[in-house]
């Protein structure tokens, strides 16, 4: 099926969303198990003990929970802050979080502590950005000095008013928020589900279509269970294995019967443009290294652009390069929680 389709449906009793593009699934959401902590919901934390070393401290969140802040400059044990859930926290792990907050809705991102009325670069119709700008500059009126906007690419084609009214909810609801300094620990703004989060993110460009209950529809179920087996096919007769362990994900790339010359360069090419989407939809982040299929070094630079192109706009990674033993070496951000424990925590 030609086009870009948002599926909206369930997995044993959580919301989840789906964006396939030309018959390929892209992207996949599936709430956590029980009420975990959601990316980007926002608390009202205490500060707990700093970590030496690590450049860190631990927060109390609600219900006992406890929370990772980086970056704790001038933060004294017991005072009260406002804190942003940034992933999925592991097994046994505290709940990774910021100071830097982001209130983001579908078309407008309030930065408190970020100064500055900006608009997406992917606008580039300079008539559209002038309407953009006095459309921020009005709807920022009034608010916190250190407060600033980003206009998300999808206000492009959008209504005024629609606009209007989600910097206004946005300003207001930044400006509350981080008011509310006075109380224990509290969660003050809950994380986007797994449908919340489709609508916001996946906006840009519009879908062709939206179907509630989609999975059964669009072989949804057969996408998700091929997930499950490490094997990742690859045009030509390749395929690479992605196996996450308990340090790092491994990812080995083999050419299978081709014998070719190119063979080598040709799956790893296939194998680069493919990697952001298999960890995505897997759930995957930390270290990455990748034992590509052998080739010679001068081709090194050919995949080292490839994989530059095929990781812009991924979010949070570092491609890190190559290692004396010839592995490849890079850190994605842990933004959710790894597949395998969403799907067995519905079992």
């Amino acid at each position: 099926m030609k086009g870009r389709v948002v599926c909206l449906d369930e997995v044993d009793g959580r919301r989840a969303a789906a964006l396939i593009v030309d018959g390929r699934l892209e992207d996949l959401l599936i709430d956590p198990v029980g009420d975990a902590p959601l990316p980007g919901a926002i608390y009202r934390a205490v500060a707990d003990r700093p970590v030496k070393g690590q450049g860190g401290m631990f927060v109390k969140l609600p219900g006992g929970l406890s929370g990772f802040l980086r970056q704790v400059s001038g933060i004294a044990p017991g005072q009260r802050i406002i804190v942003q859930v940034t992933g999925q926290a592991e097994a046994g792990k505290a709940v990774p979080v910021t100071a830097r907050l982001l209130f983001r809705s579908r078309w407008a991102i309030v930065t408190p502590g970020a100064p500055g009325l900006n608009i997406s670069r992917r606008i580039r119709d300079e008539e559209v950005r002038a309407e953009l700008q006095a459309l921020a500059e009005a709807g920022m009126a009034g608010a916190a000095a250190d407060h600033g906007l980003i206009l998300r690419s999808a206000c492009e084609g959008a209504e005024t008013e629609d606009v209007a009214a989600d910097i206004a909810a946005m300003r207001d609801l930044a400006a509350a928020v981080v008011a509310d300094l006075s109380g224990g620990p509290e969660l003050l703004v809950d994380g986007p589900d797994a449908h919340e989060a489709a609508w916001r993110d996946w906006a840009e460009p519009a879908p062709d279509e939206v179907i509630e209950g989609g999975f059964e529809a669009m072989g949804l179920w057969e996408m998700i269970d091929a997930l499950r087996s490490p094997r990742v096919a690859l045009p030509g007769g390749g395929h690479m294995m992605v196996e996450p362990t308990r340090a790092l994900v491994a990812v080995d790339v083999n050419t299978g019967p081709d014998t070719s010359p190119a063979a080598a360069m040709k799956v790893n090419v296939a194998a680069a443009r493919d990697l952001p989407r298999q960890l995505r939809l897997r759930g995957l982040g930390g270290q990455v290294v990748v034992d590509f299929a052998p080739m010679a070094k001068k081709d090194r630079g050919t995949l080292d652009q490839v994989l530059k192109a095929a990781f812009r706009g991924e979010g949070e990674a570092n491609l890190a390069g190559w290692t004396g033993l010839g592995l490849y070496e890079m850190t994605r951000k842990r933004d959710r929680l790894p597949l395998a424990a969403l799907l067995e925590g519905g079992a």
